[in-house]
């Protein structure tokens, strides 16, 4: 075990022969961390967390603090994080609190870049990307393949949807449905396009691009339907791709409303 001398292990933590420690990090009670991850110098991991295989963990970052919530009274809430993570310098990730899951959990293959907040209880999902100073509030939910421009604040309980893109500087206060592009700033959100780049990267196929772009039309481009009626026309008209079936369905389970304003063209 690749262990600087100047890290503080606490003996009831459960680190993997493989794990390499740099100077003046520091491994709480109740941590166990998996094979060939790294923790850079200063970094602090408290417990009870759960680190998988092939994590590195940036300096200076704070794994595993208790949450930022006055409700919180000590309870042994958890961390879950999965493998492959790039966690950059000073990222900060809290537990859970017992009024929701009572973990907070990220997957595997995710890029958190310097500054990120992952407060209590979000779930990220696999391969996102937040990029620099991203902030997540309590109770949000990225789903797979997100990708969130720097500076983003996103609004407790909103959820991120799969293979979306959120340009920088942005504030969500809604849900941000899968496969789109949007922007702005609450209220003056907006949707600005399938993402269609990031999908070819993805290796989605023209004809899957091409129902999807059809829904989005339907959907985000026909301001005289109401919006169940809009989802019901799409669910009609292309029954069999399982892309919009999750861009409908997104909609439909919103507890906090979907963005779907479109981008001026001014």
């Amino acid at each position: 075990m690749n262990i600087h001398p100047t890290a503080i292990v606490d003996p009831a933590a459960e680190l993997d022969s493989s794990v390499i420690l740099g100077p003046y990090t520091i491994i709480e009670k109740g941590v166990r961390i998996g094979q060939d991850t790294t923790i850079k110098p200063h970094s602090v991991v408290s417990g009870p967390t759960s680190i998988g295989s092939g994590n590195v963990i940036g300096p200076f970052a704070t794994v595993g603090a208790p949450p930022q919530d006055l409700k919180y009274k000590g309870e042994d809430t958890e961390l879950n994080i999965g493998d492959n993570n790039q966690i950059r310098e000073y990222v900060s990730i809290h537990r859970g609190t017992v009024t929701d899951r009572g973990v907070t959990t990220i997957g595997s293959d995710n890029l958190l870049m310097g500054y990120v907040h992952i407060a209590h209880d979000c779930i990220v999902g696999n391969s996102a990307i937040l990029a620099n100073a991203v902030t997540l509030a309590g109770h949000v939910e990225i789903e797979d393949h997100a990708i969130i421009g720097g500076l983003v604040a996103v609004h407790q309980f909103s959820r991120i949807g799969a293979y979306s893109y959120i340009g920088g500087l942005s504030g969500i206060s809604k849900d941000v449905p899968p496969f789109v592009i949007v922007s702005g700033i609450r209220k003056q959100m907006r949707v600005s396009g399938i993402n269609k780049v990031g999908l070819r990267r993805h290796g989605f196929d023209k004809d899957t691009l091409k129902k999807l772009d059809k829904a989005y039309r339907i959907i985000f481009m026909t301001p005289d339907l109401l919006l169940q009626d809009a989802l019901q026309q799409a669910a009609d008209e292309i029954s069999d791709c399982e892309p919009v079936n999750q861009l409908i369905n997104f909609f439909r389970n919103s507890k906090q409303g979907v963005i779907r304003t479109l981008e001026s063209s001014d």
